[in-house]
């Protein structure tokens, strides 16, 4: 079992982290540092987990006519730095230094435009079920990776999809135990 997880502040990557390049990404705005980590949560076809659409959703590959929710994705430019599986597989899309198209509409510490100063994770759940064990273990040691490589981004800046798009977004949802990842934090 690895213990911790390495930045190569280079190339953004996370070293060991099998690596999948995402188009849906651009350079942050200059001078912007990496300040915030958006912990999302996403499965598709909603509620079904493992497959390759959620891969194929970053990547601009999937069918759109494969499942009738699909319909509405139908040209949609999403991504996010990294996913994390429900067996704690990590897949990373793109430099952890380039802007990631994860949290929308958003303001988090009274500043728009998160995407800008933000990490995006995504968790392979839902709303409606617990994560896994593997996953708070990958989440943690991401997360303290991304702390010593970014020192801006701290305990109380690691936040919900819900708690910077409120009303309009509710991931990571009630089942994700917040506790749980602080404590380990």
């Amino acid at each position: 079992m690895v213990s911790s997880l390495k930045i190569d502040e280079k190339s953004g990557l996370i070293e060991g982290v099998r690596f999948v390049s995402s188009p849906n990404c651009d350079d942050r705005p200059p001078g912007c540092a990496i300040e915030v980590v958006v912990i999302h949560a996403i499965s598709l076809p909603p509620g079904e987990f493992g497959g390759p659409d959620i891969e194929r959703l970053f990547c601009n590959t999937l069918d759109c006519r494969s499942h009738p929710y699909y319909r509405e994705l139908e040209g949609l430019k999403v991504s996010a730095h990294l996913l994390i599986r429900r067996d704690g597989a990590i897949v990373q899309f793109m430099p952890l230094q380039a802007r990631a198209w994860h949290a929308g509409e958003s303001c988090c510490e009274g500043r728009a435009r998160v995407n800008d100063f933000s990490i995006g994770i995504e968790l392979e759940g839902s709303d409606q079920s617990p994560f896994e064990d593997a996953q708070y273990r990958s989440l943690q040691l991401v997360i303290a990776a991304i702390m010593r490589a970014y020192p801006a981004v701290t305990p109380a800046r690691v936040v919900g999809h819900a708690d910077i798009a409120p009303g309009r977004k509710t991931d990571p949802g009630p089942f994700f135990d917040w506790v749980r990842l602080r404590r380990a934090l």
